[in-house]
């Protein structure tokens, strides 16, 4: 029985035969030191992206393994997209296991923000999705930002067991492993990273010094994010790279905000008011009245209104109405893997449109 060969970018087993399949690489490729399968090597040296047949069912036999291990479990979600990068029902499998729960890409929230109070507020958002994790910590794993102190924080509670890092598709996790492997061994990029879903295949392990490992787990797919809603050049303009800069409209009742042609917001009802829009910096927001919204949607979305773009509207999905009354002050209204929008003053009555399977909702303010 001959050994697997497996890819160190997406732990993928490698096989030489089928290009069309998981794991091709060519059979010159076998010599190399460091093989890599075809898909990691297109992302890494083109950003080219390859879809992946793992299904719903390979992500949840993961996370059974998981939930069998004695073990440490690091969560990893998106703080730019904390409700859209939940694992939802992870601590149905997390056993006995302590959960270390880390936000990643603080670097994206504008630096007047109170790193503590955001700690704080992903402790109460934990413990009403069901989880109480042992500690709390905000990173930029792209910067390499608190990655020491998390580690110190995982040699504490591992208490010499392995360790899972799970996490959604999207929210950084190969990125933070390349940032924790940079710390303890000062190389860099060795798992394949990038922002389209769905990178890292398999399992991959990475030695620990007292012959433990620190194992990287497949991105498991959210579906009601709108990152599996656009095209793949629209992920640039949606997935905020540097700190976003809120933008403040005054608005009365009757007036929308369209957020490129993905999303709708449109102020039922109040006194006027100002909305806080929390987006990447590259998304165009568009105001007009509510009563003309419908036929600026039907004549410009895919032109003026972009992303998405005009040969993309036709796979586009119907955007769907929701509807909320905010009762409480400081209120965020949430686009699911797009932005929120901040209310510091309750009694008003909003409308949310998003594509059909996205999610919209409101929560306790972040900022």
């Amino acid at each position: 029985m001959t050994e697997r060969i497996h890819c160190f970018g997406c732990g993928v087993a490698i096989q030489t035969e089928n290009k069309e399949e998981l794991g091709y690489a060519p059979a010159s490729s076998l010599e190399k030191e460091t093989i890599i399968c075809q898909r990691c090597f297109r992302l890494k040296h083109y950003n080219e992206v390859q879809d992946v047949s793992l299904t719903d069912d390979d992500f949840l036999k993961i996370l059974n393994e998981i939930g069998r291990s004695d073990s440490l479990i690091v969560k990893i979600v998106d703080i730019f997209d904390f409700n859209g990068s939940w694992l939802p029902g992870l601590h149905r499998f997390t056993g006995k296991n302590k959960v270390l729960l880390i936000g990643n890409k603080v670097d994206l929230l504008p630096k007047s923000v109170n790193k503590q109070k955001v700690i704080n507020w992903m402790k109460k958002e934990a413990k009403d999705l069901g989880l109480r994790p042992a500690d709390v910590f905000l990173v930029s794993a792209q910067k390499g930002q608190s990655i020491k102190e998390v580690l110190e924080a995982i040699e504490y509670h591992r208490e010499g067991k392995d360790v899972y890092v799970v996490g959604c598709t999207n929210v950084g996790k190969s990125t933070f492993i390349n940032s924790v492997l940079k710390e303890v061994s000062g190389e860099e990029n060795i798992i394949t990273t990038s922002h389209f879903p769905g990178t890292t295949l398999d399992i991959i392990e990475i030695p620990l010094s007292d012959g433990k490992a620190l194992v990287d787990t497949p991105g498991i797919i959210n579906h009601h994010q709108m990152a599996h809603f656009v095209d793949k050049r629209d992920l640039k303009v949606i997935t905020p790279k540097k700190e976003i800069k809120s933008k403040v409209f005054q608005l009365n009742e009757g007036q929308t905000l369209f957020f490129g042609g993905l999303a709708r917001f449109d102020f039922t009802s109040g006194d006027r008011h100002s909305f806080v829009c929390y987006f990447s910096n590259e998304l165009d927001i568009h105001r007009t009245k509510t009563e003309n919204a419908d036929a600026l949607y039907q004549k410009h979305a895919g032109e003026m209104l972009t992303p998405p773009k005009r040969d993309e509207m036709e796979h586009f999905p119907k955007l769907i109405k929701h509807e909320f009354t905010i009762k409480e002050p400081k209120t965020d209204i949430v686009f699911s893997g797009l932005g929120w929008i901040t209310v510091n003053e309750p009694n008003i009555k909003v409308s949310v449109y998003v594509p059909q399977g996205v999610h919209a909702m409101i929560r306790k303010s972040l900022i």
